[in-house]
C-alpha cells in the first residue's frame, strides 16, 4: 500500500498531499518558466499611455463597490398586442370546450357515458385538427415586405 494513503478512500490529509504533489512538480521543472500572476491592485496615479500598462498589458479596472451609478443595461421593448381571433379559430376553441363539456359533464345532454366519451374524443380530436389544419406555413398577405427569419 501506499505511504501516502492511510485510507482506501483517500489521503487523510488532503493539504500534505496536495503540497507533496506540487513539491514534487517543482522539483521535476515544472512551471519554472511560468509567468508571475499580474498585479492588479496597482496605484491609480500610474503612467498609462492609451490605456495600455507599461508592460504592454490591458488594466483591468476592479468595479467600484461605492458607485450608485445605474450602468445602462438592455431594456427589451414592450411586446406587441395578441393578434385577434379570426372566425375559425374561434369556432375551433367553441368545438373543444363542447368536447370538454361533453366529456365531464355528460349529464347536461342527457347521454350515457358510454356514447358520450367516444363523442367527445371525436370532437375534441376535431377542434385540435381544425386548429393545426388553420396553420399557414407562409405570413399573411398583409405583412408586409419584411417578414422576418423565415425558417
Amino acid at each position: 500500500m501506499d505511504s501516502r494513503r492511510d485510507s482506501t478512500d483517500g489521503p487523510e490529509d488532503v493539504d500534505a498531499a496536495f503540497a507533496e504533489i506540487v513539491a514534487s512538480l517543482e522539483r521535476d521543472g515544472m512551471g519554472a518558466n511560468w509567468p508571475d500572476p499580474p498585479d492588479f491592485d496597482e496605484p491609480e496615479d500610474e503612467p498609462v499611455a492609451a490605456g495600455i500598462r507599461p508592460e504592454g498589458q490591458p488594466r483591468v479596472a476592479a468595479p467600484d463597490p461605492d458607485d450608485d451609478e445605474d450602468d445602462e443595461h438592455f431594456v427589451p421593448p414592450e411586446p406587441p398586442p395578441l393578434p385577434k381571433l379570426r372566425a375559425g379559430t374561434i369556432a375551433a376553441l367553441v368545438v373543444i370546450l363542447l368536447g370538454v363539456v361533453l366529456l365531464f359533464v355528460p349529464q347536461m345532454f342527457g347521454l350515457s357515458t358510454q356514447i358520450t366519451v367516444p363523442a367527445a374524443l371525436v370532437v375534441l380530436c376535431g377542434g385540435v385538427g381544425w386548429l393545426v389544419l388553420r396553420i399557414r406555413p407562409d405570413p399573411p398577405a398583409d405583412s408586409g415586405w419584411d417578414d422576418g427569419a423565415v425558417l
